[in-house]
């Protein structure tokens, strides 16, 4: 694809700009048991309920601040991603967006270790703070207040198309081409909000790839889809950006 003046790179987090998800891993690294009682609550809990729940039950047997962000630094995270965002933000025509169904401090842990804070200009994502050794996260999509109208079937803490919709009104300028670099099913929905001229990288054999197979026809997707697996590949297309 040729270079536009005014571009939009939107990514998720977890598969997409990250090579691991970071509410799966740190309970995988530091308490496995944690990790398969969410595995079986799944169906029945929020899965940012259950997250949160999680973190309660990790702080109440004594994991620590450091132990979670310890884990989150050694995270899988390809330094080829790095490289291509870093490489792409430098250009000067390229705002860059993240989507994710994380949290605010899982995220900017990891683009703090990777020197990556200066590539977007908004995280958009679950929030959470810490409270002494207690890591306290809520959904963004309160479940007491208005909620969203998603009938795509984004999970109840976002709707990613929504969100999507409301950044580029807000961003106050029409973007040439919008970019979409993702690999989950929630991630299906902010990308039928795209146009002809935009493109989704879209991470191969997930759950992004198999909803464009079976539903992407019926619901008019426009954008061009590419598809990738490793992060060297995204790394190979933002160079022709």
């Amino acid at each position: 694809m040729a270079p536009v003046d005014k571009q939009l790179v939107v990514f998720d987090f977890d598969w997409s700009m990250a090579d691991q998800d970071t509410d799966r891993w740190i309970f995988e690294v530091l308490a496995p048991d944690l990790r398969r009682k969410m595995k079986t609550l799944k169906d029945e809990v929020q899965w940012t309920d259950l997250v949160a729940q999680s973190l309660r039950e990790a702080h109440a047997r004594g994991i620590k601040r450091e132990q979670i962000e310890n884990a989150l630094r050694i995270m899988p995270f390809h330094p080829a991603m790095a490289r291509g965002v870093d490489n792409l933000k430098k250009t000067g025509r390229t705002t860059f967006l993240c989507l994710s169904n994380s949290n605010s401090v899982f995220i900017s842990t990891i683009l703090e270790d990777k020197k990556l804070t200066h590539i977007f200009d908004e995280v958009i994502t679950n929030p959470a703070e810490w409270k002494d050794e207690l890591l306290s996260l809520r959904r963004r999509v309160d479940p007491a207040g208005t909620q969203h109208t998603c009938s795509v079937g984004c999970s109840p803490n976002m709707c990613k198309g929504e969100e999507l919709d409301a950044f580029l009104a807000r961003a106050g300028k029409e973007f040439d081409r919008v970019v979409y670099v993702g690999d989950g099913s929630n991630d299906f929905c902010p990308i039928l909000h795209m146009r002809e001229q935009d493109l989704v990288l879209c991470r191969s054999h997930r759950g992004l790839s198999s909803r464009i197979a079976k539903e992407g026809k019926a619901k008019g997707l426009k954008p061009t889809i590419q598809y990738w697996a490793g992060a060297w590949e995204v790394e190979e297309i933002f160079a022709t950006l």
